[in-house]
């Protein structure tokens, strides 16, 4: 408790002595120690005042990273890029670009939250991969992206299969497709495509007769990309009847088609006797 107090007592003595030096120096100490909340409130106040000086980029360094360890991730992005900005020939500038990058990782969120500071890590992990490639870090920033673009890709996942779920099947249809087009090397590609062919199917199932011809022949164009693309797939036996039942709801349509255009005919048919009968009486 002694100690504590001594030590509190020691802070507010330093921050209110107005000598910046001793100021920087116990900051320095706080930061070492790993107390970064004080560090960073002696920092403030005389970081400013070192500006013109070669101790400058040094206090900003530190002052950056105590954001960063009390997981004060948005502004730690911020003083990380303004780092890069203020020392553009820093031996610390690729660093600072890398750290900016993976603070917006550190606020990437759970897949079914908003997922735009993952968006912003994907574009600050390619714009550091691109600026500098013969990195040390350019594993580890290959690896976050394929994480971050993971967790993008469960995040679409999930809301095709909502959609499916709520029975939006056309939704569902093009969600699980564009799966397949921003996620082209997914391990999951197969079970996207079956998805898609058994949405369309059920889409033509519910749909209105007079649309029902279209959208069975998209259900059969939809299997035969599948086969074309998968044909070890687990999903290939599940996926080919949903094609079998979609050829013979097309032939069924084709017989009913083919009955309602005799029924017309024959209506049609009786319609112009009667006419002729009128006349001739």
């Amino acid at each position: 408790m002694s100690m504590t107090v001594a030590s509190c007592s020691k802070f507010n003595r330093i921050r209110k002595s107005n000598d910046n030096e001793k100021i920087l120096n116990y900051a320095n100490d706080l930061f070492k120690e790993e107390k970064y909340k004080k560090a960073q409130e002696l920092y403030d106040l005389i970081k400013n005042s070192y500006k013109a000086t070669k101790k400058y980029e040094q206090i900003s360094y530190n002052y950056v990273y105590t954001y960063y360890y009390l997981q004060n991730y948005t502004s730690a992005a911020f003083y990380f890029k303004n780092f890069v900005q203020v020392f553009p020939k820093s031996d610390k500038r690729e660093e600072m670009a890398f750290m900016q990058a993976y603070c917006f990782y550190k606020l990437s969120p759970r897949p079914e939250l908003d997922q735009t500071d993952t968006k912003k890590a994907i574009s600050a992990m390619q714009t550091f991969i691109n600026i500098y490639p013969k990195s040390d870090s350019l594993q580890k920033a290959t690896k976050i992206i394929d994480k971050l673009r993971g967790k993008l890709e469960k995040k679409a996942y999930k809301a095709a299969k909502l959609y499916f779920g709520l029975e939006y099947y056309e939704a569902a249809g093009v969600s699980f497709n564009n799966l397949l087009l921003d996620y082209p090397s997914s391990e999951k590609g197969d079970m996207y495509k079956f998805m898609a062919v058994k949405s369309y199917y059920e889409y033509a199932d519910h749909s209105i007769f007079s649309k029902q011809k279209i959208r069975y022949q998209k259900v059969i164009s939809q299997y035969r990309n599948f086969e074309e693309f998968y044909p070890n797939s687990p999903y290939l036996e599940e996926a080919k009847s949903y094609y079998h039942s979609a050829k013979k709801d097309l032939d069924k349509l084709e017989q009913l088609t083919e009955k309602r255009k005799k029924i017309l005919k024959e209506r049609s048919k009786k319609q112009n006797e009667s006419i002729e009968k009128i006349k001739r009486n």
